[in-house]
């Protein structure tokens, strides 16, 4: 029978990664905040609409790209639509459900933006690893994400 605790190692790794999980998100909002007065979870939706052919994807499937809930999006993409930058239309293949839309305006924003969150990215995670351990990162990190969604139905897949 497993010991009902984590060993040394476990400890230490879950610790880091409650910390990790904790601040960088913190620095990541914190540069958008300074760059743009975005939340990254606001930017996440404008880079998941940047990405899509049309630059338009429905609520459902940009919910999971975005890692939020369909409550969450629907409030992240009202305050998007309130600064000009998404716009919600009807779903034109059945009529059903909603599609969010980047604007011109929402896709001048992410090229604005964009570059300095890429330097944040860069400098909160990957600056502080080698290139192999940024290999055994991803590795491990998507060994994580297999176990904890196999189908990959809460989650962006591409």
């Amino acid at each position: 029978m497993a010991s009902p605790w984590l060993d040394e190692e476990q400890q230490q790794t879950w610790r880091a990664w409650l910390a990790v999980a904790e601040l960088l998100p913190r620095s990541l909002d914190a540069q958008l905040q300074r760059d743009a007065g975005l939340t990254h979870a606001a930017y996440v939706v404008l880079a998941m609409l940047s990405e899509a052919p049309g630059r338009s994807r429905r609520m459902s499937e940009l919910a999971r790209a975005a890692n939020q809930s369909q409550s969450r999006l629907s409030h992240t993409v009202a305050r998007l639509e309130d600064r000009g930058w998404v716009r919600r239309e009807r779903a034109t293949d059945d009529g059903r459900g909603n599609v969010a839309v980047l604007t011109e305006e929402g896709w001048d924003v992410v090229r604005t933006v964009a570059p300095g969150h890429v330097d944040a990215v860069r400098e909160g995670l990957f600056a502080a690893l080698t290139p192999e351990q940024t290999t055994h990162l991803h590795d491990a990190l998507t060994a994580v994400l297999e176990r904890l969604d196999p189908d990959a139905s809460r989650r962006a897949t591409g």
